[in-house]
């Protein structure tokens, strides 16, 4: 696994999101929650816009341009449109430090 420095908890406080250029195909969307820090490729699977403008709810990030709500603990979509699940990835801490590998999507084959 390649962890890459994604942010701080500084930086993403507990109910938000922030776009994060690592490097992959697309940004990946930190996530901090009360029940822990996700990463999300900040794209929606029915409309490809940003999820990070959307609100952050639980475990859960909404699309803000039709609604739809993603799983972060799984990547999968829990309200229509949308109906593909959107990759998310291992997060490390390390202190205040995040980590993320985008190398190895926990839910999608390599």
């Amino acid at each position: 696994m390649t962890f890459r420095l994604a942010a701080t908890l500084d930086e993403v406080p507990v109910g938000t999101s922030i776009p994060v250029d690592l490097g992959g195909d697309a940004e990946v969307a930190v996530v901090n929650t009360v029940d822990g820090v996700f990463a999300i490729r900040d794209v929606c699977s029915h409309a490809e816009v940003p999820l990070t403008d959307g609100e952050v709810e639980g475990c859960t990030i909404e699309c803000y341009m039709h609604g739809s709500r993603f799983d972060l603990r799984t990547g999968e979509p829990l309200e229509l449109p949308a109906t593909q699940p959107v990759p998310i990835y291992p997060v490390r801490l390390d202190g205040t430090d995040i980590y993320v590998d985008i190398d190895n999507p926990i839910n999608q084959e390599n």
